[in-house]
């Protein structure tokens, strides 16, 4: 197949779903469990994710508060604890990660959870999430874990439209308190298994 070259000012001319479409066709994407060698890409997305995502709806020292308690000495530590981190690559750079395991929500029917599902905000909305959350649901249901829950600030609508177009159902709803600031939370579930056809 021929080299495709395009220019970037064509790209942002072009619906989402045919730029998804050409995105697919010619980047080479690969999910892999996260190792130490990616620590500074996932302290570099969770802070590019964080401030795309939550400027405006928290409080901005609070949130670079927030931020700072990422950085990549943490994500070592949360390797070496065994915690799941699922990364997202596309033609080879880190774009993207999710993190995820048993259900720690209380009172719900629910065994796996997805902690943290972010991307790079320029990655965002060409299906790259879609395809971090199945793969991550499908690791779920090879756990044996049965039905999967996600929290997410209320406030933040197009994760929660997120959630909603990959089948979620709003199930409860929580909050978290953060430096006497409550924030509400949305809960999303999908009961069922994800079967593995």
């Amino acid at each position: 197949m021929p080299a495709l070259f395009i220019s970037n000012a064509i790209l942002l001319l072009l619906p989402p779903n045919v730029l998804y479409r050409l995105m697919m066709e010619t980047a080479f994407i690969e999910l892999r469990d996260a190792k130490a060698p990616d620590c500074e890409d996932l302290a570099a997305i969770h802070s590019a994710a964080w401030l795309g995502a939550y400027r405006g709806l928290l409080n901005g020292v609070e949130l670079d508060r927030l931020i700072a308690r990422r950085p990549p000495q943490w994500w070592r530590q949360a390797l070496a604890r065994g915690v799941r981190i699922k990364v997202l690559e596309v033609s080879g750079q880190t774009v993207g990660y999710g993190t995820f395991g048993t259900c720690r929500i209380p009172n719900l029917s629910y065994e796996g959870e997805i902690y943290e599902l972010y991307l790079l905000p320029e990655h965002q909305g060409l299906g790259f999430g879609r395809t971090l959350f199945e793969d991550i649901r499908r690791d779920l249901s090879a756990a044996g874990l049965n039905g999967l829950a996600v929290q997410v600030l209320s406030v933040n609508e197009p994760a929660r439209a997120f959630y909603r177009a990959t089948g979620g159902k709003l199930t409860a709803n929580s909050s978290y308190l953060i430096k006497g600031q409550r924030y509400e939370l949305s809960i999303y579930g999908w009961p069922e298994h994800l079967r593995n056809d």
